[in-house]
């Protein structure tokens, strides 16, 4: 037991030391760091690595080494909370195997950033001291070019004439810049953006002025379609999804949108967005009726599940 408290110990120690915000300097931070270093209660700090690791086997790795089980639900607090400023500061890297995974992908992965693990290898040495220093006054730089690397892997996406954004890398992202660059100038052309979501920045773009003109204000807990567009001609909101591997505007989801958008002044208009139709066909037997569905390498088509109109709401 004493071994285990002293690494975590340790590992708080250099959490501060690296200068990292006070949220962060806690036992949860401090566990993280010794799993990523995969650094159990028999090791020295000479003995750290680098290994490839995801946030639920840090969670069982903990549970396994350190005896501290976390709750299912602390996942998001550990990426959000303890990962995210790890990354920031540069001390450890983020999907380095494949920088293009998706955000959301259950094979993400982080990783001891390699000058940190040098740095942290001398924990307990006399080169300690002198190593930290020179480490920090490089670190800006490190922590600068991965995040410039994390950069060049994002999705842009053209918002309107000479305004871009930019979504986390992955299919799902992919898909959503899909709807639209070429969704919307088919079917809903000359429409406003109100909205983009993220799978990294849950709002990755929201005109909640636009959208409360319209007579709908959403709070951060309201769950939001991935892309939501006025079109303007027809004075409709359409309510988008991106499916990549779940989440088809079911009978449920079409009751929560509905429920979320019910102070609208205008028609609303559900609709699917898949990027082919092979991942479209493990869904179809989901999409509620009444709802319309794109396929991406299909553009110019849509599907039309039932009901009186081609595109519309359903009044």
């Amino acid at each position: 037991m004493s071994e285990i408290n002293d690494h975590v110990k340790s590992a708080l120690k250099i959490i501060i030391s690296l200068g990292l915000p006070r949220a962060q300097q806690n036992e949860r931070s401090a566990l993280s760091l010794l799993a990523l270093l995969n650094l159990t209660p028999d090791k020295t700090w000479a003995e750290a690595d680098n290994h490839l690791i995801g946030i639920t086997p840090i969670m069982d790795w903990i549970r396994q080494h350190y005896q501290k089980d976390y709750a299912p639900n602390t996942r998001e607090t550990i990426r959000r909370q303890t990962m995210h400023q790890f990354m920031d500061a540069g001390i450890v890297l983020y999907n380095p195997d494949q920088p293009d995974r998706s955000v959301n992908s259950p094979k993400a992965v982080y990783q001891i950033e390699p000058a940190a693990l040098t740095l942290l290898r001398s924990f307990y040495t006399n080169e300690w001291h002198d190593n930290l220093t020179n480490y920090l006054s490089q670190r800006e730089t490190i922590a600068s070019r991965y995040a410039k690397e994390r950069e060049k892997n994002r999705v842009p996406v053209q918002i309107r004439h000479g305004e871009k954004i930019t979504l986390s890398p992955g299919e799902h992202s992919e898909l959503i810049r899909a709807i639209i660059e070429e969704f919307s100038p088919r079917f809903a052309p000359g429409c406003l953006l109100l909205y983009v979501g993220d799978t990294g920045d849950k709002w990755a773009y929201f005109d909640a002025a636009l959208l409360s003109g319209l007579g709908v204000d959403i709070d951060s807990h309201g769950k939001m379609p991935d892309v939501v567009l006025h079109y303007t001609k027809k004075n409709w909101l359409l309510l988008i999804e991106s499916v990549t591997s779940h989440g088809p505007v079911d009978g449920k989801r079409h009751s929560e949108l509905t429920q979320l958008f019910s102070g609208a002044k205008i028609g609303l208009v559900y609709v699917t967005a898949f990027p082919n139709r092979r991942v479209m066909a493990r869904y179809l037997t989901d999409i509620a009726w009444e709802t319309e569905v794109w396929v991406a390498d299909a553009p110019s088509h849509l599907i039309h599940f039932d009901g009186e109109r081609f595109l519309g709401p359903f009044m």
